[in-house]
């Protein structure tokens, strides 16, 4: 007696496996790419701070780095000077961005506090709301007990 097999061969769903994996991949990198992009701006060495931000949805990034003899003025990436970054504020205020943005600052370590000032004050004078940007502390040491 042969034995025959009833059952139909469907060896497609086998190559549609590897397919739906792809798809699946793809829409993990899609959902979840944009929560690990970091703000935009310049690297700079940032002063720290204990205070934790929340995160903001319409953000602009002004970054005051190290360069001599004034420190750079970096606008997102673009390097602007104090005219060019008053009159890139203004035309975002005219654009009506002005009650949706907050101007997130970020200063290295080592630019003078006047020249952060005269920065925030423009960015106050174009009417935005303006936050200061640190980074996290390093822990401190925990002081262990003394034994006596």
């Amino acid at each position: 007696m042969k034995l025959e097999m009833t059952l139909p061969e469907t060896p497609g769903f086998m190559h549609a496996v590897p397919v739906l994996n792809i798809f699946a991949l793809l829409l993990l990198f899609f959902l979840l790419g944009p929560s690990l992009v970091l703000q935009s701006g310049v690297a700079v060495d940032l002063p720290p701070s204990r205070f934790q931000m929340e995160r903001y949805q319409n953000t602009l990034v002004v970054t005051l780095g190290p360069g001599e003899p004034t420190p750079r003025i970096h606008f997102g990436r673009d390097a602007v000077s104090l005219a060019e970054l008053a009159e890139r504020l203004e035309k975002l205020r005219a654009d009506g961005m002005k009650s949706k943005a907050i101007v997130l600052l970020q200063t290295n370590t080592d630019t003078p506090v006047g020249v952060e000032r005269e920065v925030t004050e423009l960015v106050l004078s174009k009417g935005f709301r303006i936050a200061l940007v640190g980074k996290i502390p390093p822990a401190a040491p925990v002081p262990q007990p003394t034994n006596k």
